[in-house]
């Protein structure tokens, strides 16, 4: 297995490597709440997309990279500018409820996608494709809003895709998969007190203020 992670990177090209440091600078960035997370990420999404388009065929992925260039730009504004008064956007927790509409319909479209691709094309693994695909869109919109939930959602969409790599054989990904979902985990776990603690100053502010 480490003589393939090794030739895998040796066969990536300058574009893959750009995209994948880039894109490493992206999360960990986004895990500590820091904006600039997003230029990383418009770099990393858009080599990514042209990557998928030029080398590999995989046009239904450049389109989805291409979807989270503009996320990007939308994430960029909103966490600078998205908050009170033009002010940074604060973390946000969605009410539990409020994830019952997330989950079902992200099932829905994922064995409505995997489906037809299962049907109709001759890809591998569709459903669980389908199932991250979906997933890391909803995902993508939580964490542009600063939902500190969209990090629980990437720990299972990142472990999944561990094993579905793995699956492929395509071990040096699916290495990479393991990275993020610790980053994920620790992006969980800073979030929530960094919500715990503006909820605190709010409630005090709030109590000096009667």
């Amino acid at each position: 297995m480490m003589d393939q992670i090794i030739a895998e990177a040796v066969a990536l090209s300058w574009v893959d490597w750009v995209a994948t440091v880039t894109a490493l600078l992206y999360i960990i960035l986004a895990a500590r709440g820091n904006v600039w997370c997003w230029f990383w990420g418009i770099i990393s999404c858009a080599l990514w997309a042209y990557a998928s388009y030029a080398f590999y065929q995989l046009y239904l992925d450049a389109v989805l990279q291409v979807f989270y260039v503009v996320m990007a730009f939308v994430g960029l504004y909103n966490w600078r500018w998205g908050g009170e008064g033009n002010t940074e956007a604060p973390i946000q927790r969605l009410p539990w409820n409020a994830h019952l509409p997330y989950l079902a319909g992200g099932t829905l479209l994922a064995i409505a996608f995997g489906y037809f691709f299962d049907q109709y094309t001759p890809a591998a693994a569709t459903y669980w494709d389908a199932f991250t695909t979906v997933f890391s869109v909803l995902a993508t919109l939580l964490l542009v809003q600063r939902y500190l939930d969209n990090w629980a959602y990437w720990v299972v969409i990142d472990t999944i895709y561990i094993g579905l790599y793995f699956s492929r054989e395509a071990y040096l990904f699916s290495l990479l998969m393991v990275v993020y979902t610790v980053i994920a985990s620790v992006a969980w776990v800073q979030w929530q007190k960094s919500w715990k603690n503006s909820q605190s100053h709010e409630q005090i502010k709030n109590s000096v203020s009667l």
